[in-house]
């Protein structure tokens, strides 16, 4: 497959831990995590499971700043990126959303926007200059990498709302990668997808995992079984916040897991 276009930083560079240490979120007076640390190592798949209201998407926002958007939000504790703090306030919040990109639940590509044109729109965001034969390289590159490409390049032209529900969400994961992220966030990415469509989202996951580090949210056992190489169980307990219950591989943590809540959810006994 072909490669992103020539960039400063050489392939090992792009390849970025994420770490977070002791955080917590509040909505308001309403706390919904409570000191969680978690370490997503460079170039692996890390699942973030556990039932509805437990703070997995809470917290997958917080690592690219995102949390701060709602009015009422609020956190504490820090998230490292490589060792530097993503919440420094040298560090421009632009900056942050560049190097850790997020994909959506629900496909949310720009509807008045072709196809080509929807891969690009974060280099218009993000403010990088690019030639045309530069942009031309990307789209391919980004389309090919999303598992799209063959599907769309007769058609770059045509609007990116006209794909379906599937193939949307593989333009807005190319449209991520566009300005070269160095974490990728995925809540929930293919819950509204089909089985075929979740399966090819599942291979793309796999392959981009050579070059970027993932972090997904998913309810879905048998997903984060398949794609994740690390795995964390999120539960909170009746009127209190979010808490990290076990986290560490995958296998063993499906297989055999150290606690009794992780062993019943993991089964399928509750959640």
């Amino acid at each position: 497959m072909p490669g992103f276009p020539p960039a400063p930083s050489s392939r090992s560079l792009a390849l970025a831990e994420l770490a977070a240490y002791d955080v917590s979120a509040w909505f308001g007076t309403h706390k919904v995590l409570d000191r969680v640390s978690l370490t997503m190592p460079a170039g692996e798949i890390t699942a973030l499971i556990g039932p509805s209201g437990c703070g997995k998407s809470t917290f997958l926002r917080i690592l690219n700043r995102m949390h701060e958007l709602v009015p009422s939000a609020s956190m504490a504790g820090e998230v490292q990126l490589d060792g530097e703090d993503v919440y420094a306030p040298t560090r421009k919040l632009t900056d942050a959303r560049k190097a850790i990109g997020m994909v959506f639940q629900k496909p949310n590509p720009f509807p008045a926007m072709s196809i080509e044109q929807n891969v690009l729109a974060g280099l218009k965001l993000t403010g990088t200059r690019a030639s045309k034969d530069t942009r031309e390289e990307l789209v391919q590159s980004c389309l090919t990498k999303a598992g799209l490409w063959k599907e769309v390049k007769d058609r770059l032209s045509a609007p990116g709302g006209g794909l379906s529900g599937g193939q949307q969400q593989r333009l807005c994961i190319a449209r991520s990668l566009a300005v070269r992220p160095r974490v990728l966030l995925m809540d929930e990415p293919c819950s509204a997808l089909d089985p075929t469509s979740t399966r090819v989202i599942e291979e793309t996951m796999l392959e981009l995992a050579e070059e970027v580090t993932i972090v997904i949210v998913t309810h879905n056992m048998q997903q984060a079984a398949r794609v994740s190489s690390r795995c964390a169980f999120f539960l909170a307990a009746q009127g209190t916040p979010g808490v990290i219950i076990e986290h560490g591989d995958t296998p063993a943590m499906f297989g055999a897991p150290q606690d009794r809540r992780t062993a019943d959810y993991v089964s399928g006994r509750f959640g």
